[in-house]
């Protein structure tokens, strides 16, 4: 039974994903099908082999196109042939690491990327609703225990980091220039923690990196152990992100803003315990610790405060770590068991999501 508030609002709406070939593009697709909206899909071919959108099918019952976000007349196309009445921009270079390897791609992406975006969604009257996803580590990252807030300065070290704070640079900008009058869309944006959930092979990221060491029967390398994440089921910022256009879209201009969807305080934990926690749950797997001294910088510690979406959107964490973990090693354990699982079983998990949040 789906919930009768994302069902009466999302059925037959033209909502506009981008990035939807992505880990998180291709769980937010599958749950606005789910829905009964008439989804458009635009960003590139999937990297990894194998994927998601592959997997579980992602561009059956939508309309799926290949482009790239730095091609502003191919994005503006998009815009212009579909026409969106909400816009939900996913696509992004999301690693860390790669940024470093691959600055220049990184920020046109999610700088110009961002850029087209706004501009392509500002010419096109039928968009009411546009909400960029942007990432918790857009903040000046001073190491701090404590949780970013909505208010705090953006910044970052590596280039992905600081691509992600400029975004959100960029989103303000446009929001104030170009979408602040009566009658045009609302435009916020959403930071999220460490999203875990089936059907991620990016490289350099942990689970995904366990998941391959476990297949493969390799021991599981961990570059920082004691590195502070906050993580959290894919699900849980995609509902975030539903609500805030829904509230976008239905004239709320308080909230066309920035918001934080992280997890619960207590699921903030060291790289370390979450692989041992994954490895359990499994019955299998190795850890293997390997120091690098000249690795690049990443942040140690990094927390998010959610008390405004809380107390404003009614958005609160509904999974556990422990049962983000119990998911994401389900999902797995089904697709290589057999790999025709992959669409059920993420169907499956967003109507329990679903179930949960409706309870």
């Amino acid at each position: 039974m789906i919930p009768a508030s994302f069902a009466d609002f999302y059925r037959g709406k033209k909502v506009l994903v981008t990035g939807h070939t992505g880990f998180k593009g291709g769980w937010l697709a599958s749950w606005l099908k789910l829905l009964g909206a008439n989804v458009i899909g635009f960003a590139l071919p999937p990297e990894t082999d194998p994927n998601l959108f592959t997997a579980a099918g992602i561009a059956e019952g939508m309309t799926s196109i290949f482009g790239d976000i730095r091609d502003l007349p191919a994005l503006s196309a998009v815009f212009k042939q579909h026409k969106p009445e909400i816009v939900i921009h996913n696509a992004a270079q999301p690693l860390v690491r790669r940024s470093y390897r691959e600055p220049v791609e990184t920020y046109a992406t999610n700088v110009m990327g961002t850029v087209h975006v706004l501009d392509a969604a500002r010419h096109t009257a039928s968009v009411r609703a546009l909400v960029v996803v942007t990432s918790d580590k857009c903040y000046d990252n001073r190491e701090w225990f404590w949780g970013y807030r909505e208010a705090d300065a953006m910044g970052g070290h590596d280039p992905y980091s600081s691509s992600k704070g400029a975004a959100e640079l960029v989103t303000a900008g446009y929001r104030k220039s170009f979408f602040s009058q009566n009658g045009s869309a609302g435009v916020g944006s959403a930071r999220a923690g460490n999203v875990i959930g089936g059907g991620d092979w990016s490289e350099d990221r942990l689970v995904p990196d366990i998941v391959r060491g476990i297949s493969s029967g390799e021991p599981v390398v961990i570059r920082r152990p004691q590195s502070v994440r906050p993580w959290q089921h894919v699900l849980e910022p995609l509902r975030g992100y539903l609500v805030i256009a829904q509230r976008l879209f239905e004239g709320g201009r308080i909230y066309a803003d920035g918001w934080n969807l992280g997890p619960r305080d207590e699921d903030a934990i060291p790289v370390s315990d979450l692989a041992q926690r994954m490895i359990s749950l499994w019955g299998k797997g190795e850890l293997k610790i390997e120091l690098d001294p000249a690795a690049v910088h990443e942040a140690q510690y990094l927390r998010l405060s959610c008390d405004k979406a809380r107390t404003q959107l009614g958005w609160r964490p509904l999974l556990t770590l422990d049962e983000a973990l119990a998911w994401t090693v389900e999902w797995y354990r089904s697709y290589y068991r057999n790999p025709g699982t992959a669409c059920s079983t993420t169907l499956a998990q967003i109507e329990r999501y679903m179930q949960a949040a409706a309870a």
